[in-house]
């Protein structure tokens, strides 16, 4: 479990392939202090890892991690958001976040505002995923909060804080972000198709 509150950016450092997983191997301040089996979030995916050494940690996606999220398009020397899993009796500070990605979606809108930013970002809505005006949402792993909530489109203001301590100042139009959906959010969404069955 997460609270979509970024710890660190980490560096990509290692790209490589087991049959069809993908071997990454980041560069951060926190690899260190990373135990083996430890989940971290990385882009908003829980991952777990498999070795440390050097400032630097390894974790493995697999095809379906791949399949759901932007992973696969991750470069060497790119950033990516980190977040170690909360600890009980700590403050939950952004939401809560279970570290799996919904969907993807793709930004749309990226416009500086004179002290914050504003990003737009579009997803295939036949997941049937929702957004709602002032919920949360989790972009690459970035607890935040919705604005200007369509049907399968929605905004975020990002301030000066966010946009430094997170890859937020990488995404550009067009773009693929990872997405995970409110939790309370979808749990209500499927109560309400199982009634509609």
């Amino acid at each position: 479990m997460f609270t979509g509150i970024i710890e660190e950016i980490g560096t990509v450092t290692k790209l490589s392939h087991e049959d069809e997983n993908l071997v990454l191997t980041v560069k951060s301040n926190i690899s260190s202090e990373l135990k083996i089996d430890q989940s971290v979030s990385h882009n908003g995916i829980c991952l777990t890892v498999t070795s440390i050494g050097n400032n630097e940690h390894t974790v493995v996606a697999i095809r379906e991690t791949l399949a759901k999220t932007n992973l696969g398009g991750l470069k060497l020397n790119e950033g990516v958001n980190l977040e170690r899993a909360m600890k009980l009796g700590d403050r939950l500070d952004g939401h809560i976040v279970q570290g799996h990605v919904d969907q993807t979606a793709v930004c749309t809108f990226k416009e500086s505002q004179n002290g914050s930013w504003l990003f737009s970002f579009k997803y295939d809505d036949s997941l049937n995923n929702i957004t709602i005006e002032k919920g949360s949402i989790t972009v690459n792993g970035v607890s935040l909060t919705v604005v200007n909530s369509k049907k399968n489109e929605f905004s975020v203001a990002i301030i000066p804080y966010t946009y430094e301590h997170t890859t937020f100042k990488q995404i550009e139009v067009g773009d693929t972000v990872n997405l995970e959906f409110d939790v309370l959010g979808k749990y209500i969404t499927r109560l309400h198709e199982l009634k509609q069955e």
